[in-house]
C-alpha cells in the first residue's frame, strides 16, 4: 500500500497559497505567531487531503515566518508518515519523521495541547522496527483519543482521533468495529462543517469496504467540490462510486485528478488514479478507452529520472504492475496475460506479485499450466518474503493468489475436483480479508476465479451461486454479470440469464464491438 500512498518527493518550493474554495475550509488554533494562521490552515488543509509534498512546503513557509512555531513540525511530521492507510514504512520515512518531531519538541513554547499532538506523532515515529508498526498504530489511536478528551471544544484533534481509528482498523475484522467507530465520531462534525476537507475525505476511507460504501455516497459526491484544486480530493470519490459500480463517475472522477496530479508532478498520484480509470473502463467494456489510459500510463510509469521523474519512481510499481494485468486478464486475453514482464519491487514485492499471478493464470487458462510453474514458484518466494518483512497482510494476499494460480494449473492438467476444493479454500481465505486502499479491487476476485472453473466443468448452477455471490461484494463487475448470464443460461434459466445480459449490455452502452463477451450480452438480452 505504500506504494501508491507514500508522499512524493516533490521538489520543496514556496506555496503560492491557495484560497480555500480550491482546497478546502479549516480552522486550527496554534501558539504560533497570528500572522502564519492563514498558512498554517492551509498547510492543514493541504494535509487532511494526502497533498503531502505541498503540505509539508507550505509548513515550511510558515517556519521561515515563524521559526518557534512547533506545531509546524508536527504537521512536518504527519507528511513524511503520508497516507494512514498505507503499508510499512520504510527506515528512511522514520528517520525523517522522528527528526521533525524532535525538533517540534526542542521549539518555542508550544502548550500543553500542543504539546499532545506531538506526544502523540513521535508514537509513531518511535522505532524503525516494522514490527512494532501495527503496535505503534494501536498506541497513537490512543493518544489521540487522550487529546481529544483534554481538549473537548478542539475539532481538529476530534478528526484526527477518528483518522486514527480508522487507520488502526483490521483488514480480516468483518464487524468493522473501528470503521465504524471512525464515522460514527465523523458524521455528526461532518453536518455542521460541510466544507471541511478532512471530514468528507475520511468518512470516505471509513465507509470503504462493500457493505459500508452507500453510506459514504454522500460526502464522495461533495468531496471533489470541496478540495476541486487538490489530485487526490478528486480521486478519493472513486473509492466509493468503485464499490457501488458507478464505472462512469469513476472514470470522470480519475480524469480530473490525473490531469492535476501530472500538471503538478504528482507521478504516483497520477498512476493511482489511472489504475482506478483503468478498472472503471474495463468493467463498462470500453476496452479502446482503456488502452489509451494504459499506454498513456504507461509513459507516466517511465517518468522515473530526473526531476520530472522524482515523484514518480517509488509510487508508480503497483500501478505499473497492474494496469497491464488488468487490461490482458478483465478482457480474457489469456496468452497476453502469460506474457506481461515482470519488475522487481525490492521493498515491496507484492507488487511483482501481480505479474507472476496474471502470467500463471494466463497460462493455465491458456491451455499451458507447465509454463505457469516459474511463476507459482515466484509467488511463493514472494510470499515468503512479505513474511519475513513482517508484512502479514501482502502476505497473505500473494498466498491467495499462489493458491488461486495453483487451482487452475490443477484444473487445466485434468484434476477438477481437486482444483475446484482448492479454488473453494482460496475464495473463503480471500472473503476473510478486505481489499488495500491502493486498488479498486483484486486483479480477480477468487470466487469469480471459483464461478469460472465451475463453469467450464459443466456446473453451471453451482456457478451462478459464485457468481452472484461476487456481484454482492463487487456490483456491476463486468466478469461476474456475464459469467452469472451464462451460468442461469446453462441451466435452463433463461429469463435470469436475459437479466444479466441485458444489465450488461446496459452498463456497456457506450463501449465498441471489442469485446465478445458484450457482443453476446447484446445478442441475447431481453
Amino acid at each position: 500500500m505504500c506504494l501508491v500512498l507514500v508522499p512524493p518527493a516533490f521538489a520543496q518550493h514556496e506555496h503560492p497559497g491557495m484560497a480555500p474554495k480550491d482546497i478546502g475550509t479549516v480552522d486550527f488554533a496554534t501558539s504560533c505567531n497570528p500572522a502564519t494562521k492563514t498558512k498554517f490552515n492551509e498547510a492543514v488543509a493541504l494535509l487532511h487531503s494526502f497533498w503531502f509534498a505541498e503540505s509539508r512546503a507550505v509548513f515550511e513557509s510558515v517556519l521561515k515566518d515563524d521559526p518557534a512555531c512547533a506545531m509546524a513540525y508536527w504537521g512536518i511530521a504527519l507528511t513524511h508518515w503520508g497516507n494512514p492507510f498505507a503499508g510499512l514504512r520504510q527506515p528512511q520515512t522514520i528517520a525523517n519523521g522522528k527528526a521533525a518531531i524532535d525538533k517540534g519538541l526542542s521549539t518555542g513554547t508550544p502548550t500543553a495541547r500542543e504539546k499532545g499532538y506531538l506526544d502523540a506523532v513521535a508514537i509513531l515515529f518511535s522505532s524503525a522496527d516494522v514490527t512494532t508498526q501495527r503496535q505503534r498504530v494501536l498506541d497513537y489511536e490512543r493518544a489521540t483519543l487522550r487529546t481529544s478528551q483534554a481538549n473537548k471544544d478542539d475539532v481538529e484533534a476530534r478528526i484526527f482521533w477518528a483518522l486514527a481509528v480508522a487507520q488502526a482498523a483490521s483488514p480480516t475484522d468483518k464487524t468493522y468495529a473501528r470503521q465504524l467507530q471512525a464515522a460514527e465520531i465523523l458524521e455528526p462534525m461532518y453536518a455542521k462543517l460541510p466544507n471541511h476537507p478532512g471530514l468528507a475525505h475520511y468518512i470516505i476511507h471509513a465507509y470503504d469496504v462493500p457493505v459500508l460504501a452507500p453510506k459514504a455516497l454522500k460526502a464522495a459526491n461533495a468531496y471533489a467540490g470541496i478540495a476541486p484544486a487538490v489530485p487526490h480530493a478528486l480521486h478519493m470519490p472513486s473509492h466509493t462510486f468503485t464499490r457501488v459500480g458507478y464505472w462512469q463517475q469513476s472514470v470522470d472522477s480519475n480524469i480530473k485528478s490525473s490531469e492535476i496530479a501530472e500538471k503538478t508532478n504528482g507521478i504516483g498520484e497520477a498512476m493511482h488514479a489511472r489504475d482506478y480509470m483503468t478498472y472503471a473502463y474495463l468493467q463498462m467494456g470500453m476496452d479502446a478507452q482503456a488502452k489509451v489510459n494504459l499506454e498513456h500510463a504507461m509513459r507516466l510509469g517511465t517518468m522515473t529520472g530526473g526531476a520530472q521523474g522524482a515523484a514518480g519512481a517509488g509510487p508508480n510499481t503497483f500501478a505499473m504492475a497492474a494496469i497491464p494485468a488488468r487490461y490482458a486478464m478483465e478482457r480474457q486475453q489469456w496468452s497476453d496475460a502469460m506474457t506481461l514482464t515482470p519488475n522487481p519491487a525490492p521493498t515491496a514485492p507484492y507488487t511483482e506479485a501481480i505479474t507472476h499471478f496474471a502470467r500463471a493464470i494466463g497460462a493455465a487458462r491458456a491451455g499451458k499450466p507447465d509454463a505457469a510453474a516459474a511463476d507459482i514458484a515466484r509467488l511463493a518466494a514472494i510470499r515468503d518474503r512479505e513474511i519475513e518483512m513482517k508484512d502479514e497482510y501482502w502476505a497473505q494476499q500473494v498466498d491467495i493468489q499462489r493458491r488461486g494460480a495453483e487451482a487452475w494449473v490443477m484444473f487445466a492438467k485434468g484434476d477438477k475436483a481437486g482444483a475446484i476444493a482448492a479454488m473453494k479454500e482460496t475464495a473463503a481465505l480471500e472473503d476473510a480479508t478486505d481489499k488495500s486502499a491502493v486498488t479498486p479491487g483484486p486483479l480477480a476476485p477468487a470466487r469469480e476465479l471459483l464461478g469460472y472453473m465451475l463453469l467450464e466443468n459443466n456446473q453451471p448452477k453451482d456457478a451462478l451461486a459464485e457468481f452472484e455471490a461476487v456481484m454482492k461484494k463487487e456490483p456491476n463487475r463486468f466478469l461476474a454479470i456475464y459469467g452469472a448470464g451464462k451460468a442461469a443460461e446453462g441451466s435452463k434459466q433463461t429469463a435470469k440469464a436475459k437479466g444479466y445480459f441485458k444489465q450488461l449490455a446496459d452498463m456497456g452502452k457506450d463501449a465498441g464491438t471489442e469485446r465478445p463477451e458484450l457482443q453476446y450480452a447484446r445478442a441475447n438480452a431481453r
